[in-house]
């Protein structure tokens, strides 16, 4: 009778995803009834971004409430991505992502969303970028040598090697991207996740109209900063869209990326090498950046004026993020490219406190869910002076709430 409780309490297969949801919204709501479904999973565990986001902008929300809005949707845990990671490429969101759901123990399934649909042809890609070819590795000097930046020179090495005009469109779409990326670090990680996709459906990242099924976050933010709150309670889950409507009449403001431009105008006018010790600045492009801040009234401004062909819109808005974070004070390349080395409890449900039991069981890797004040790695400091940062922006938000606020459980 007991060995028969004992296997009813087991948590059979379990899958990670790999989020932001800046905010959660009916296509995060589809994805992940998709996960569950298609792995049969007892369990989902949700490793998400805190308050900042890889495109190199500030959360809508904070991270304690877009944990809750998570876990209210369906997520069983929340574990938070290292700010290390979230605000670095697409290379090392992945590997900090993937390391981190690896490290658990307890995965079975990693389940993202793509353009694609299709797993195999991602890992077929996955596979060359891991191996690098010798022809690859030529094909990748020929287009870089001629000027493109590395995204471009990849995607067409990509296409020569593999000889798929089709691929172009594979390998340039940013859900692809990231999935190719995910399928790579679990190939070095040498881990037994097996990786799925659902090809992704609605609206684009970028598209500000919410007319379509799954209206995208960045047209929900475009709402929520016009204060249009009532255009989104059809488009939105439920929960999702009460806890944005509490918000709102509480008075808590929702931060958008112009919120930091006062922030990095001062900082690099002020401190103007600050710039030089950050990963992605190279070639003269933190002259071009102080060239630019002098005259910019915007923060897009600003952006649009520095950015070029090997400088990206998102690449300069990171750039801009970890300086406005003090960044340049932390060795982030070796950081961004170790393991994710805790995992920091924002949230979970009954079943997520069963997942955390066996996590305990599985793996030996340092589970937070209260900060500690002292012995603290860099990964750590570094999330603790992003809140700090994020007060700034939102009032509501204590510097010191990292230490203050513990998991929400429901």
């Amino acid at each position: 009778i007991c060995y028969t409780s004992f296997i009813k309490e087991m948590i059979l297969i379990l899958t990670g995803i790999i989020t932001e949801y800046n905010p959660f919204h009916k296509g995060h709501e589809y994805h992940l009834s998709k996960a569950k479904s298609d792995t049969n999973a007892d369990g989902i565990v949700c490793v998400m971004s805190g308050n900042f986001m890889q495109r190199g902008i500030p959360a809508i929300i904070d991270k304690w409430k877009r944990a809750e809005m998570a876990i209210k949707n369906g997520v069983d845990l929340v574990l938070e991505l290292p700010l290390v990671y979230s605000i670095s490429s697409a290379e090392h969101f992945a590997f900090g992502s993937v390391s981190l759901l690896n490290s658990l123990g307890v995965i079975d399934h990693l389940y993202f969303g793509s353009e694609e649909g299709n797993v195999s042809i991602l890992e077929d890609i996955a596979k060359v970028l891991v191996s690098e070819p010798l022809n690859y590795k030529k094909l990748l000097k020929y287009n870089l040598d001629s000027g493109l930046p590395f995204h471009l020179s990849r995607a067409n090495a990509l296409k020569d090697y593999l000889n798929s005009n089709k691929l172009l469109d594979t390998i340039s779409n940013s859900n692809n991207i990231l999935g190719i990326e995910y399928i790579k670090s679990l190939i070095r990680l040498n881990s037994a996740i097996v990786p799925k996709t659902i090809k992704r459906e609605g609206s684009l990242y970028n598209d500000v109209n919410i007319s379509a099924s799954f209206a995208s976050a960045t047209s929900i933010r475009k709402h929520l900063k016009e204060k249009s709150l009532n255009d989104l309670a059809d488009i939105m889950p439920t929960a999702s869209y009460d806890i944005l409507l509490s918000l709102s009449s509480s008075n808590y403001p929702f931060i958008f990326e112009e919120d930091t431009f006062k922030y990095i105008k001062y900082k690099l006018l002020t401190n103007e090498r600050s710039l030089l010790n950050l990963p992605d600045v190279s070639e003269g492009i933190d002259n071009k950046i102080l060239k630019e801040i002098v005259r910019s009234n915007s923060l897009n401004e600003l952006i649009l004026n520095s950015k070029s062909k090997r400088y990206t819109y998102t690449r300069i808005s990171r750039i801009l993020l970890q300086s406005f974070l003090n960044l340049e004070n932390f060795d982030l390349s070796s950081l961004s490219k170790s393991p994710a080395p805790y995992a920091r409890v924002l949230a979970f449900n009954s079943t997520g406190q069963r997942i955390l039991k066996s996590i305990k069981t599985n793996s030996s890797i340092n589970l937070i869910t209260k900060v500690p004040r002292n012995n603290q790695c860099d990964h750590l400091k570094i999330d603790i002076l992003g809140t700090k940062a994020y007060s700034l922006l939102n009032p509501k938000i204590s510097p010191m709430d990292d230490y203050l606020k513990g998991p929400f459980i429901i």
